[in-house]
């Protein structure tokens, strides 16, 4: 007897409570499901284990590098400055909240595929990270609210199910304005701020004047920004110097030079360090991105196959690089001004919101403001052209920094972490099921049953009244998606001789158009 009780504390404490053993034994299982071979389980979940240990080797780098800037903006600023990082924020709360986030993600679709499977939502959800990041994002807030574990898993993987097939749905009308069909949805937790974009759009054209942005050209100078790895380095280097160099001025190079472990011989080697710094963040952040990729090559497919045999004719809802081969132009406007939009809300929480408040200031940075900005500015194009995709892309700059400043206030601990996470749903839906939460377990949990019933609700009124019934968002406006163009007339496609800015590396290909 005692023999039966040593193996199932030790299953229970030593392999299901280590996320990277559940991952891997998740993984094995839908392999299984779908009749891979021995070594085929095998190799995908080993890989998916070693996936999750870069996940924890990532965020230690990303906790060290972020270390000295937190001390440099406290002093030079007066504030405590935060970089919204969806990566490395899910990282660092991997060590304390690991097993609840895997529990709570493998659940949350299983959830997904029920409610696709059972009601009009027939979405499934591929953005494996994104799941992955709000699985760590309601654990966090739930938890740090003072719900038991159980509440935590169990409540949190119906909200973030829920999440995987309301959203797609509330957005289905702009993205089918982009797509021309409903062969795609889209499945990023960006949303909130990529149907602000075509709504927006709508309103700064509404006679459907302005011309798309497909009529412009481009520099290819700009074409490095599409490395993610890149542009994550150059913007946390810019972010260190302008931060150090204003606390050297303000306070002095004894003090200053005490931000870095170990200090700085000099002036000259206080910035290097500071580059160096910038540096390994982007280093950190790939580190975190590849052991996200490698576990989630193993286990998406595994979820996808399993999707397709329990929903048929399911539509696939993708990562916001699916919209920007429609669009390559208004993705480097809507970044340009999400970027713009970012540094505006900086200046007013520096100088009103955050003084007020209390709140954080968000630092702009690149990667994020570059893919929800670049997905709002097509979204912002399909309905307004030009002017939709410079408008639409600079109030989702002003909502990644207002959203994820009032979110820290719910993340308990985590809110001290001089990083947080930076698309828009994050910090709307971290919002209300914070507070929610936090006014008692009770309280707390019927609250959450009513907001997670009232977003399934509107997302199948949504989807009975308005995507089925095919309504257009900019009617106004000429079909702008490659499945709309087909059948539409040559004269009135988008010119195609000019350069484009080519989408990221690893951004899908939209579906060809019909009849070909």
């Amino acid at each position: 007897m005692n023999v039966l009780v040593t193996i199932a504390e030790f299953l229970v404490n030593e392999v299901l409570s280590v996320p990277a053993y559940l991952i891997g034994i998740i993984t094995a299982i839908g392999l299984i499901a779908l009749r891979k071979s021995a070594g085929q389980v095998a190799g995908g979940a080993l890989k998916a284990v070693l996936g999750f240990l870069l996940i924890g080797a990532g965020a230690t780098l990303v906790t060290a590098s972020l270390t000295p800037l937190g001390v440099m903006i406290q002093g030079a600023l007066g504030a405590q400055g935060v970089v919204p990082t969806n990566e490395a924020i899910a990282g660092i709360a991997q060590e304390e909240f690991g097993a609840q986030v895997a529990w709570l993600m493998i659940l949350g679709f299983v959830v997904a595929i029920l409610l696709a499977r059972f009601t009009p939502l027939r979405y499934v959800f591929l953005t494996g990270h994104h799941l992955l990041f709000m699985a760590t994002l309601i654990t966090i807030v739930m938890a740090s609210a003072g719900m038991p574990t159980v509440v935590v898993v169990v409540l949190g993987a119906v909200l973030l199910g829920i999440l995987m097939v309301a959203l797609p749905a509330l957005a289905q009308p702009w993205t089918r304005r982009i797509t021309g069909d409903d062969s795609i949805a889209i499945g990023h937790f960006g949303t909130a701020g990529y149907i602000a974009a075509g709504v927006v759009g709508r309103l700064v054209d509404p006679k459907g004047r302005s011309r798309s942005t497909e009529d412009l050209k481009v520099p290819e100078s700009l074409r490095f920004l599409r490395d993610s790895m890149v542009a994550t380095a150059l913007s946390m280097v810019l972010m260190y110097l302008v931060v150090a160099v204003t606390y050297l001025a303000r306070a002095g190079q004894e003090t200053a030079f005490g931000a870095f472990e170990g200090g700085a011989t000099g002036v000259g080697n206080y910035l290097m360090q500071s580059v160096t710094q910038g540096l390994q963040f982007g280093i950190a952040v790939a580190v975190i991105l590849f052991g996200v990729r490698t576990i989630l090559g193993e286990l998406v497919p595994a979820f996808q196959g399993i999707a397709a045999k329990v929903v048929p004719g399911a539509i696939p809802a993708l990562d916001a690089p699916i919209v920007f081969p429609y669009a390559q132009n208004a993705v480097l406007i809507g970044f340009l001004s999400s970027f713009a939009g970012g540094l505006v809300g900086l200046l007013v929480l520096g100088v009103w919101l955050g003084p007020v408040l209390g709140l954080a200031l968000i630092l702009p940075g690149l990667v994020p403001h570059f893919f929800t900005g670049g997905a709002a500015g097509v979204y912002g194009n399909a309905t307004g052209g030009r002017r939709g995709a410079v408008a639409g892309g600079f109030v989702n700059g002003l909502l990644v920094t207002f959203l994820p400043a009032l979110l820290l206030k719910v993340l308990g601990t985590f809110g001290s972490a001089n990083t947080t996470f930076g698309d828009t749903d994050f910090g709307w839906f971290g919002i209300l099921i914070g507070y929610s939460a936090r006014t008692g377990a009770l309280p707390g949990i019927v609250l959450l049953i009513v907001l997670g019933a009232v977003l399934l609700g509107a997302a199948i009124l949504m989807q009975r009244r308005v995507v089925d019934t095919g309504w257009d968002p900019s009617p106004a406006r000429a079909p702008v998606g490659a499945g709309a163009q087909a059948g539409a007339d040559e004269a009135s496609r988008p010119a195609t001789t000019h350069p484009r800015v080519a989408p990221p590396v690893g951004a899908p290909t939209p579906p060809p158009p019909p009849g070909e």
